[in-house]
């Protein structure tokens, strides 16, 4: 059985698509076993709650130092025997110890089509901004590992959203969310679980 950690700061959306591909038994090898949240009044810690689910605050702004931030997030993904570490809405960029420790163990979910639109400062609406604001007709979601960069590790999964007239960032955001983000991260979950993936070269490799 994978255990998962499933990082997060806000609202929590991508955590109750997880959620709710568990309770229905489309992921029997993976089983979420604590939320962490990088803010004590994030919404999804409610998500957590109401299905019965560890959840933890390992807050940045409580500790004098990174490093000190770093050991605090460790000891918690130790503690609870984490296998996959999954950064859904998680706004911090995470030590790179831990990075370099838990090396194709951590992935996340970015709403673009990577290399498009990604990297330091593209996160939120902010993204679908720039892709209304640059005129695109494509844009979607990327899921992949987390390495030392910022949405630079390797792609697991991606998937198209078409971008539509009289769009807003606020209607893309969540078009892109029911069509591609709650889709794409729990079958990066599956797929990592039954261990059809491989990564060779920064290339993911996926078994059919």
């Amino acid at each position: 059985m994978l255990r998962l950690a499933v990082l997060v700061s806000g609202g929590g959306t991508n955590l109750q698509a997880l959620i709710d591909q568990i309770e229905q038994r489309k992921l029997p090898e993976a089983e979420i076993a604590a939320v962490i949240s990088s803010k004590k009044d994030a919404y999804a810690l409610e998500r957590a709650r109401n299905h019965g689910i560890k959840v933890i605050v390992v807050s940045p702004k409580e500790y004098a130092d990174p490093g000190q931030f770093a050991q605090a997030l460790s000891e918690a993904l130790e503690q609870n025997n984490i296998d996959l570490i999954i950064l859904a809405g998680y706004l911090y960029i995470l030590p790179e110890s831990l990075v370099e420790k838990y090396k194709n163990r951590i992935i996340n979910v970015h709403p673009s089509l990577i290399p498009a639109f990604c990297g330091e400062g593209y996160y939120g609406l902010k993204v679908h901004r720039a892709v209304l604001d640059r005129g695109v007709k494509v844009t979607g979601a990327t899921v992949h590992f987390v390495d030392e960069g910022t949405d630079t590790g390797p792609i697991i999964l991606q998937k198209a959203v078409a971008v539509q007239e009289g769009d807003t960032p606020e209607l893309l955001q969540r078009r892109v969310m029911e069509e591609a983000e709650w889709i794409l991260l729990p079958e990066a979950v599956r797929l990592i679980s039954e261990g059809k993936v491989t990564v060779e070269k920064n290339i993911v490799r996926i078994e059919k």
